[in-house]
């Protein structure tokens, strides 16, 4: 089984626009939990855009409500973003290569640059007992160095499979991805994965890998207002335990 995350982001992208508190960012994460999803993703940004720094502490106690679902902390990580992770606490931490100005997240580390600057924020995290997982383009070398790092799991960036989805790049890149899981799980590493899935391109995506994680977020957030909260999810929990 693989675990489902939803990334509430967009949902405080739209409680932004309108400077009060809806759409209730902690209700929405609340229900996704009761419909089952596994876990709770947020990728705070400096310019707080959409999630906000003061979302963390109550995102966290509402996932601690619901035993075996884990809080996912997205972000870059500055010595700001560290110690508000610290702080709240999550299960995981997902280390990402955004510049402050970025739209969305565009590619993974590169650790043939940033290996041992990396190195010591790994460890700062994991000495609050907080798992480490590093966005990594799909690429068996870099998952073979993320070991190096200190990391616990990767997180396979998988935009350029949803861009071949359907089309005839389709295998080349999905094989891509399967490469550089295997290279991850043979170093001793999880392997966790998100970015443009969807309930078109999971099955495929998911039907020979072992993906410990996804998390969603844009495209379910857009599923949700076309077919509903409870519809989608359901769908995602199917494919998600491979039914």
């Amino acid at each position: 089984m693989t675990a489902l995350s939803v990334n509430v982001n967009k949902l405080a992208l739209l409680r932004n626009s309108r400077g009060r508190n809806f759409p209730d960012v902690a209700q929405f994460a609340e229900r996704f939990l009761e419909l089952g999803v596994h876990g709770i993703t947020v990728h705070p940004r400096p310019d707080e855009r959409h999630v906000r720094f003061d979302d963390l502490p109550v995102l966290a106690g509402i996932v601690s409500n619901y035993p075996g679902r884990e809080f996912n902390i997205e972000g870059y990580p500055s010595e700001d973003f560290l110690q508000m992770v610290i702080a709240a606490k999550p299960h995981q931490c997902t280390l990402v290569p955004d510049a402050a100005e970025q739209l969305t997240s565009d590619h993974g580390w590169n650790l043939h640059q940033h290996l041992l600057w990396l190195q010591p924020k790994v460890a700062l995290l994991k000495q609050h007992n907080i798992r480490v997982s590093l966005f990594l383009d799909p690429d068996p070398a870099q998952a073979v160095l993320a070991a190096a790092t200190g990391a616990d799991r990767i997180e396979l960036y998988t935009e350029s499979y949803a861009a071949a989805f359907a089309t005839p790049a389709m295998g080349r890149v999905l094989e891509q991805c399967r490469l550089t899981t295997k290279a991850a799980v043979a170093a001793g590493l999880g392997v966790n994965a998100g970015h443009d899935l969807d309930l078109q391109n999971l099955p495929e995506f998911l039907a020979a890998d072992d993906v410990l994680e996804v998390s969603i977020g844009h495209a379910l957030i857009v599923e949700c207002i076309e077919q509903g909260m409870e519809q989608v999810i359901r769908q995602y929990l199917r494919i998600c335990n491979g039914h």
